[in-house]
C-alpha cells in the first residue's frame, strides 16, 4: 500500500472512521501477528497480544504525530511484548518467593508434621516455577483444568500436559 494511502487511513482512523480501522488491521494484522509469534512461538498469545495492540491503536491513534508510522506501530508492538515479558516475570518471581516461604515455614515446624507432606513440600520446591503453580492451583486450590487453562490464557491441552509431567516429575522425587 502506498504511503499516500496509509495516511489516508490514518486520517481516517483520527476521525474515529471504522472502516479506516478495518484497513488498518488488515495492513498491520498479519505482520504484526508474525512479529508476535516469532517472539512467543505461541499462537494463542499472539493472538491475545495482536488484539491489545490494535485496542492501543485505536486508543493512540489521535497522538500519531507523523513521521514512520511502522516504526510508531512497532514501537507499540515492542512495548506491549515487553510489558508481557515484566508481568510473567513479577508472576515468577512471586510464586518462587511464596514457595521458599512455604517451604522455610515447613522447614521450621517440621516437628510437629508428617514427614510425608515435609517431602512433598521440598519436592514441589525442585520443579519449575510454571509447573509447581498449575500444580498448586489444580490441588491446592481446587481449580478445574479448564478454569486454569482460562486464567492462563492457554490451550487446556498445554496445561494438562504440564500437569502431567510435573505430577511424573513430582513422583520421581518422592520415590
Amino acid at each position: 500500500m502506498a504511503q499516500r494511502d496509509i495516511e489516508r487511513v490514518i486520517i481516517g482512523c483520527k476521525k474515529g472512521d471504522e472502516g479506516c480501522f478495518t484497513q488498518l488491521v488488515d495492513i498491520y494484522g498479519r505482520r504484526c501477528f508474525g512479529y508476535f509469534y516469532r517472539l512467543t512461538g505461541n499462537r494463542d498469545l499472539s493472538e491475545e497480544l495482536l488484539s491489545e495492540l490494535f485496542a492501543k491503536l485505536v486508543e493512540k491513534i489521535g497522538s500519531y504525530g507523523g513521521g514512520s508510522f511502522d516504526g510508531w506501530v512497532f514501537t507499540m508492538a515492542s512495548n506491549i511484548f515487553h510489558d508481557h515479558l515484566r508481568f510473567k516475570q513479577r508472576q515468577t518471581r512471586l510464586l518462587d518467593e511464596h514457595s521458599k516461604r512455604i517451604m522455610s515455614q515447613s522447614a521450621g515446624a517440621a516437628s510437629g508434621r508428617d514427614h510425608d507432606a515435609d517431602k512433598l513440600q521440598m519436592a514441589l520446591g525442585e520443579l519449575e516455577g510454571d509447573v509447581r503453580e498449575l500444580i498448586m492451583m489444580r490441588f491446592y486450590s481446587q481449580m478445574s483444568f479448564k478454569e486454569i487453562a482460562e486464567s492462563r490464557r492457554e490451550p487446556i491441552g498445554t496445561t494438562l500436559s504440564k500437569v502431567h509431567r510435573g505430577l511424573k516429575k513430582l513422583r520421581e522425587l518422592m520415590g
